[in-house]
């Protein structure tokens, strides 16, 4: 089996698997996307949900933010773990949405790079997710899974895990994939655990790579 063929087998089994993918945080614009996706790193988004709607309440626009003191940021998101640094992306990455692309979140990766503290990961989400664009997003469980089955292998860099899947999924495919990826590493392809292989809907097609039998 080609990598390829088993990229589209991983695909359609994960689809029956996980009828619907979607995010996990929660969102209702393209501003507030970015700013979660951000406090997500090093925290789950569970929490991240949990602490927004505060942020949100008192900077309701992208210009409120933009004006908003950052040690005030700080302060609301300290539960969501490396504050300072947080509260300082998301400030500057605020002030240049309302300064150069006049208060609209810009939709291709090359504009969306350019944003304070937005990688790959998360220019990626916003433009799947947002935009409907063809994207993938190489998250932890994205690289991890995709190793363990067999997709890359030996590969932990995430901008050539992307470029590797870039070659074998599918584009309208790739984003609802990372989102069911996410979905089966917390559930079934754990990483702190043993993963529940006998009960795995890719266990015939798995490599298993770095699994203990």
């Amino acid at each position: 089996m080609t990598k390829k063929q088993r990229a589209l087998q991983v695909i359609e089994r994960l689809k029956k698997e996980y009828p619907s993918a979607g995010c996990t945080l929660d969102y209702d614009d393209a501003w507030k996307l970015l700013v979660s996706v951000r406090l997500a790193a090093q925290c789950t988004d569970a929490r991240v949900n949990v602490i927004v709607p505060q942020l949100f309440d008192k900077y309701p626009s992208i210009e409120a933010l933009a004006d908003a003191d950052v040690y005030d940021i700080e302060k609301i998101v300290r539960p969501c773990g490396l504050s300072k640094s947080k509260a300082r992306d998301i400030s500057g990455c605020m002030r240049m949405l309302h300064t150069v692309y006049n208060n609209k979140v810009p939709d291709t990766l090359e504009e969306l790079l350019k944003l304070p503290g937005v990688g790959r990961k998360s220019a990626n989400l916003i433009i799947g997710d947002v935009f409907g664009k063809p994207a993938i997003v190489t998250d932890t469980h994205c690289i991890r899974l995709c190793n363990r089955i067999g997709l890359v292998k030996d590969e932990k860099e995430p901008k050539k895990v992307e470029m590797a899947l870039w070659k074998i999924v599918p584009p309208e495919e790739g984003s609802d994939l990372c989102h069911r990826f996410v979905i089966h590493g917390r559930e079934v392809c754990s990483a702190r655990t043993k993963p529940h292989c006998d009960g795995c809907c890719l266990n015939d097609i798995c490599k298993k790579n770095g699994v203990k039998q």
